[in-house]
């Protein structure tokens, strides 16, 4: 068969593996939830999209991080409360405590600086409530192209060089 000419995925298999990827941040949570928090010397580092389906935190926070976010769970979070789809946790901005949920769909990353481990996932669909999402398609429309070849989580990005 030449590489040029893939069959369709009828199975889906990029999202299963992107659904069993989220399992493991889930999963991470959820020790990261228990008595104890995160064992030393682990902490992490998650970045979603603001405005990805599902969402929410206070709108003056949101606002500063109009298209992406990271945070950072070490020493100071409260209240993390991962579930099946999705994660809360309260944290402080400006000594101030806000309380976000953030769906896992919404995570494009997930990297744990103490032992190396990254995880990267395609970014969700955003449906802006705004007229303008007409002229979006258009820039985003050679992503797509992207998702023609097999897809690799590339660590090598978070190494330290």
């Amino acid at each position: 068969m030449s590489q040029t000419e893939q069959p369709e995925d009828l199975m889906q298999y990029e999202a299963m593996a992107q659904d069993a990827l989220r399992g493991v941040v889930r999963a991470a949570l959820k020790k990261a939830a228990e008595p104890g928090g995160l064992p030393e010397p682990h902490h992490l580092y998650i970045t979603f999209k603001t405005k990805a389906a599902g969402v929410s935190g206070p709108q003056d926070l949101l606002g500063k991080y109009p298209d992406e976010m990271t945070i950072v769970l070490q020493h100071q979070y409260w209240d993390l409360a991962p579930g099946e789809s999705s994660f809360s946790v309260t944290l402080k901005f400006g000594g101030q405590p806000k309380r976000l949920n953030v769906p896992y769909a919404a995570v494009t990353r997930f990297y744990d600086p103490s032992v190396q481990f990254a995880l990267q996932f395609a970014p969700p669909e955003i449906v802006e409530d705004e007229p303008e999402p007409q002229a979006e398609p258009e820039a985003k429309a050679p992503a797509p192209s992207s998702d023609e070849g097999p897809k690799i989580v590339s660590l090598d990005q978070f190494r330290k060089k």
